[in-house]
């Protein structure tokens, strides 16, 4: 029989994948524009949006939404000609809980 993986050991891994990818500033900058989001009536971010505003190039900002992605941290969707990231609300619970501990 397989041994079931221990649920925080589970929680350390997903925590550990979303550190690394928030130590990049220009990520920190992203998730965090996410979260103000998230208060307002407007929960999805058109990645066209953090071009503008973090002043960076689409290629660089493509790569650190899909480093994003990878730790879990936002989703990305297609609406029509416009890419759209959104807040993945169950590892942000995640975070909030790791730092109200």
């Amino acid at each position: 029989m397989k041994p079931t993986a221990h649920p925080q050991l589970d929680q350390c891994e997903q925590l550990a994948k979303a550190f690394k990818a928030l130590s990049n500033p220009n990520r920190l900058a992203m998730y965090m524009d996410l979260i103000q989001l998230e208060e307002t009536e407007h929960s999805a971010c058109c990645i066209a949006d953090l071009i503008d505003r973090l002043e960076i190039g689409a290629p660089t900002v493509s790569h650190h939404i899909k480093e994003l992605v990878n730790a879990n941290l936002v989703h990305v969707q297609r609406d029509g000609k416009f890419m759209r990231c959104r807040l993945n609300r169950d590892t942000f619970a995640l975070l909030g809980q790791f730092f109200n501990a």
